[in-house]
Parts: C-alpha cells; sequence; structure tokens
C-alpha cells in the first residue's frame, strides 16, 4: 500500500511537469532531491540534466543501476507545440524512484545501488551523453523498464525482454540546379530527385525473414516563389531493423539508393545519419532472473515471453559503449492505448506497483 502511495504520487508530480529532451531541469532537480533526502550521494549536472544517485552496502558485491528516461516529447495541440508525456518517462521515472526509496529504507548489504535519471531518450542521445559523463565506470549490471502498448501486454502482465530492433534517421540533402517554371530543361528539379531517390528506397529488398523498414518521413523543398524550379530538397528516412547487422546493410542500401535515384534526374546526394540506436542484446542470466521476478510479482499467468518490437530505446547504447555490461529491460503491461507517442495516450496506473516491485526483487536478489 505504501508502495503504491509513493509511486501514484510521484507519477502525479512528474506527469504535470513534462520537459523536452536536455531541458528536463524541474524533473531532475525534483528526483535528485527526493532521493537525496532518502540518503543516496547524488552527482547533478551529468549530461546537462541526468542525475546519478548511489547507495552503498557494507560488504563487496555488483554494482548495480536502475535507469530511468526522463523526457517528454513534442506534439502539435490547437496550432502550439507543447510537450506531453505520451511514452511514459514520466511513469518510469515514478516506478524507479518508488523502487530506490523502498531500498534506501530497508539498506543493501553488499555491493552499489545507482539510480540513473537520463535525459533526452528520445533525441537518441542521452545515453550517449550519459557514457561520456563516466556514468558506466565500474559499473556491472544495469536494468530498465517501459511500458507497453495494450496490443503487446495487458496490465497484470509483463515481459522479461523487450526485444527493441535497431533504428537509424537519415538525412539526404538533394542538390539540383535552379530555373524558370517555363524553362524546366535549363534546370535540375530536386523535388523529382526526391521523388526518384523515394522510389529507389521503397524497391530495396533484404533478406525477408528478417524484419525491417525504411521509410520517408519528411520533405523539405522549394521557396517561396511557386514558379521556380527547386534546386535544393531535404528528405528525412526513418530506418528500422530487428537486428544489428541488418541494420548495417540497410544504411548502406539506403545510401546508395538516394544517390543513385537522384542521378537519374541529374541531381547530387549526400546522405547524414542524424541519429542511431542498436538493438537490444541482454545478458542471458538478467532475462531469468526478471522471469523469476515476474513471477513473483505477477504469478506464473503474468509471463509474457519475449517481446518483439520495431520502436528502439537509447539503454542500449550502454552496452554498446561496455559490452561486459550485464543488462535486463522489463516491459510492463499496463493497458496502454491508443498507443505510445499519441498525445492521448493513457494507461492503467495499479501496474505501475508491478513494475517497481519487478525492479525491487531483481535488485534485492542481486545487492542482498
Amino acid at each position: 500500500m505504501v508502495l503504491n502511495q509513493r509511486i501514484q504520487a510521484s507519477y502525479d508530480i512528474l506527469h504535470a511537469m513534462p520537459e523536452a529532451g536536455f531541458q528536463e531541469f524541474r524533473t531532475s532537480a525534483w528526483l535528485a532531491e527526493q532521493v537525496r533526502a532518502a540518503g543516496f550521494q547524488v552527482a547533478t549536472g551529468l549530461a546537462g540534466t541526468g542525475v546519478v544517485a548511489v547507495l552503498k552496502g557494507g560488504e563487496p558485491g555488483p554494482a548495480v543501476a536502475v535507469r530511468a528516461d526522463m523526457d517528454a516529447l513534442p506534439h502539435l495541440v490547437g496550432g502550439r507545440e507543447v510537450q506531453i508525456h505520451s511514452c511514459g518517462h514520466d511513469a518510469h521515472c515514478a516506478m524507479v524512484l518508488a523502487a530506490a526509496l523502498d531500498l534506501a529504507g530497508t539498506g543493501i548489504r553488499r555491493g552499489e545501488l545507482r539510480i540513473l535519471f537520463q535525459p533526452a531518450e528520445e533525441t537518441m542521445y542521452g545515453a550517449a551523453r550519459m557514457i561520456e559523463a563516466g556514468v558506466l565506470d565500474g559499473l556491472d549490471i544495469l536494468l530498465g523498464i517501459h511500458l507497453r502498448p495494450i496490443q503487446e501486454a495487458r496490465t497484470g502482465q509483463a515481459t522479461p525482454a523487450l526485444m527493441h530492433g535497431a533504428c537509424a534517421i537519415m538525412e539526404a540533402t538533394l542538390v539540383g540546379r535552379p530555373a524558370h517554371g517555363a524553362r524546366p530543361h535549363l534546370g535540375v528539379n530536386a523535388l523529382d530527385a526526391a521523388a526518384a531517390a523515394i522510389s529507389a528506397v521503397n524497391a530495396i529488398h533484404l533478406d525477408p525473414v528478417q524484419p525491417w523498414s525504411c521509410k520517408a518521413t519528411r520533405l523539405r523543398a522549394g521557396g517561396v516563389s511557386p514558379n521556380i524550379i527547386p534546386d535544393r530538397a531535404e528528405l528525412t528516412l526513418d530506418l528500422r531493423a530487428q537486428r544489428n547487422d541488418t541494420m548495417q546493410a540497410l544504411i548502406a542500401r539506403t545510401r546508395e539508393a538516394v544517390r543513385a535515384g537522384a542521378a537519374t534526374v541529374g541531381a547530387s546526394a549526400e546522405t547524414a545519419l542524424l541519429a542511431s540506436v542498436p538493438g537490444a542484446e541482454y545478458d542471458p542470466a538478467m532475462v531469468d532472473l526478471a522471469r523469476e521476478a515476474i513471477r513473483a510479482v505477477l504469478g506464473g499467468q503474468g509471463l509474457l515471453d519475449p517481446v518483439v518490437s520495431p520502436g528502439g530505446d537509447d539503454f542500449h547504447r550502454y552496452v554498446e559503449a561496455r559490452p561486459e555490461l550485464k543488462t535486463g529491460f522489463i516491459g510492463l503491461g499496463c493497458d496502454l492505448a491508443p498507443g505510445l507517442h499519441d498525445p492521448a495516450m493513457s494507461f492503467d496506473r495499479s501496474a505501475l506497483v508491478h513494475g517497481a516491485g519487478i525492479l525491487l526483487f531483481m535488485a534485492r536478489r542481486l545487492l542482498d
């Protein structure tokens, strides 16, 4: 009862102050205040707004971290851009904070507990900046959790391994030659180049056994005058692949397709990766421990198989940077609808106590 009340109160506070990536000043200050008051040693300002809280046991043991992301997402509402917690990061912070405060109250027997409140997951750069700040130094195990849409898991269910795919955002700059709209033969239309590039990308074929996709998501071209052939276009592409090796092949093929497509109309093209995150790779022992924790909290009927998701998470940057790091990542059912990143997203808040309980079980097993 106390754990649930703590989570719900924290969630209400966090939900009411959504902030953009690397701008989570109020969020991080409030979280730092809570863990500091509980007896953690607290470092703030990592990666700008990141927080690391440390609690040490009396005996030698592993260094175990639990990570929660803090940032909200921008949405256009009534013609105005606003930040909304439409991906559940406020819920992640509430669960991790509740588990942290419970562990501080009882203490840990051995090792070291670190709580990582990470900024800017949605930008795909938050984890990388935290790594640069040294949060992985001496770390052995890293755990995480994420709410799941109703299509993947219901309230009372959880998966011990949320198998995120790799994702990348690529931008292509297509350069043609301007001309009067009445004399198109004197120019090279960058919009035609973009259309040809998109067609070439849509004609890519990779192993159909491996899930992947590549699609255009944004196009900027043309100026204020409608009678001028545009000489420049910027095309944004969203790339997804379930396996990291498939993603590397997809990136290479997409670069080639964009350049070849633009060339068919006489334009040139340059491509750049704006951001990317790798797919999930977990330690088998952490997945087994997560299974045990889910059974203990939700019963056998609540344990799902590993869930494959085309979504990505920069959590996986940590193991990419430190391959020997043992990681585990829970997917928590909570009847979330209509979906993640929808401004109208809502979920069953009673499930938050399940997530905190699973994390608590795992941390205690590792540190007691």
